[in-house]
C-alpha cells in the first residue's frame, strides 16, 4: 500500500512539474496590450511551458474560493466568456456573474467543517494548450483561479461500425 501511495505522488509531482513554465516569467505587456482588469477584477496570467505535441494537451481553468464547507458537495456557478483582443488576433477569458455556493443538502452527522476550495462550475473552462501565448484570465477579486492540464495518448482506438 505506501509503495503504490509513493509511486502515485511522485508522478503527480512529475507531472505538475512539467506543466509549469520555467525561468523568469516575462511581462505580460511583452506579448500583448492587454486590458487592465476593470475595478472589482482581478487579471490572472498563466505562462505554459513549451512541450512537445501540445496538440495533445489542452488545459482546464479551474477558478473558485476557499470556503468552510461541510459533508455536503459545493460549487459556484459563473458565466466564462472568450473574448478577442482587438487588432491582436489573440484571445482572453472573462469570468463574470459567480454566484453561490450551491450545495447538496445532506445532514452530516459530525457537523465538521473544513477549508476547501469550492470550483465555480460552467461550461469552455477547458482550453488548448499552446505554450506561445499566456492564457489571460479576467476574474472577480476574490475568485482565485486554478489550472490543470490533461494530456491525450497519441494512439487513437476505432469505433465499431454497428
Amino acid at each position: 500500500m505506501r509503495k503504490a501511495l509513493t509511486m502515485t505522488l511522485v508522478t503527480a509531482f512529475s507531472f505538475a512539474t512539467v506543466a509549469c513554465a520555467t525561468g523568469p516569467t516575462p511581462e505580460l505587456s511583452s506579448v500583448a496590450d492587454f486590458p487592465a482588469a476593470s475595478e472589482g477584477q482581478a487579471r490572472h496570467v498563466i505562462w505554459l511551458a513549451e512541450q512537445p505535441h501540445e496538440e495533445l494537451l489542452k488545459i482546464e481553468i479551474v477558478p473558485g474560493k476557499l470556503m468552510m464547507t461541510d459533508c455536503n458537495t459545493r460549487g459556484l456557478m459563473g458565466d466564462f466568456t472568450k473574448k478577442d483582443l482587438s487588432g491582436w488576433g489573440y484571445s482572453y477569458y472573462q469570468l463574470d456573474n459567480v454566484a453561490g455556493p450551491i450545495a447538496t443538502m445532506m445532514a452530516c452527522p459530525d457537523n465538521t467543517k473544513t477549508e476547501a476550495f469550492v470550483p465555480v462550475q460552467g461550461d469552455n473552462f477547458t482550453l488548448g494548450y499552446n505554450s506561445k501565448l499566456p492564457v489571460v484570465v479576467y476574474a472577480p477579486k476574490g475568485v482565485e483561479v486554478r489550472y490543470r492540464i490533461w494530456s491525450a495518448s497519441e494512439q487513437l482506438q476505432s469505433a465499431l461500425e454497428q
